[in-house]
Parts: C-alpha cells; structure tokens; sequence
C-alpha cells in the first residue's frame, strides 16, 4: 500500500472530515495525522478496495474517539465553559448540548458515527453502508430503531423543562 499516494490523493478529504466533526483547526491536523499513522500502522492488514472509504471511516472513528475522550477530561472544562460564554444564546446551546447527549446516551458510537454521516454530512445509505460495513438494510434499520428510541422518550424532558 503506498501511504504516500494515500496521503497526496485523499488527504484533503480527510482533513475535510476531521474539521466538520472536530470544528477545531488544530485537532483536525492531529486527527488527519493520526489516520494516515493508522494506515502506516496497519497498512499490510488493510484492503485498499476502495480507499476514499477506509479513510473515512478511519478519520470518523478517530475523530469520534478524540471527541469521547474530550467529553471525559476534566480538564476540558473549562474550554465548553469558554465555547458557551462566547456563544450568544447560552440557554440555547446548553439546552442543545443537553439533548444531544440525552439522545445518544446508551447508543454504541456506530449509531452516533452513522446519523452524522446520514443526517449532517448528507450521504446516501450506500455511502453510509459503505462507511460502516453494514448493509443498506442494517443502516435503515439502525436508524429506524433510533428513531423509534426517540419518538418514545416523548413526555417531559429534562433539557427541556418547561
């Protein structure tokens, strides 16, 4: 696998990906790094079949495991804190935040990397069955069911309390 022809021809892409998911310059640059790391890592176990989309599912799973680990760090406190009171509806974003975390709590990563891909960055079920190894089947029926886990929660809701 040449890894540099890798990081020539897809490595635009991947930094795309890294920055509509980290929406953090600096940490988009790490995340694309540690991808093609990963490559070069694993590079005698990867099938190149259809490299664009093993870098993207390399460059999600990254980017969400750098997120996870974010959301975890004590001290990344006090950025969300600096991100909130620079943002002009602070109730708003807190309440958004709150939902967020509410809808996908208890849910595998899987599910969370598939409805970004789905429902942010606007790809097909193909693409997103393609991303993430399942059928086109598998994909609608994840969703299917999350939505469904959604719908059920209905009533009064804690980020929302009024």
């Amino acid at each position: 696998m040449d890894v540099e022809h890798l990081y020539r021809t897809y490595g635009p892409m991947v930094l795309r990906r890294c920055r509509s998911m980290l929406r953090d310059e600096h940490l988009a640059l790490d995340a694309m790094q540690e991808v093609f790391v990963k490559v070069l890592r694993y590079r005698d176990r990867l099938e190149q079949t259809y490299p664009s989309a093993l870098l993207y599912r390399i460059a999600t799973n990254v980017c969400l495991n750098l997120l996870r680990g974010r959301s975890h760090r004590a001290e990344d406190g006090d950025e969300r804190l600096a991100l909130i009171a620079e943002t002009e509806d602070v109730e708003g974003t807190s309440m958004l935040r709150c939902l967020i975390e509410k809808l996908f709590r208890g849910e595998p990563a899987s599910t969370k990397a598939m409805a970004v891909m789905l429902w942010l960055d606007g790809m097909t079920l193909e693409e997103v069955a393609a991303e993430s190894g399942l059928s086109v089947s598998g994909v609608r029926k994840r969703m299917r069911t999350f939505k469904e886990k959604i719908a059920a929660q209905g009533g009064r809701d804690e980020c929302f309390p009024i």
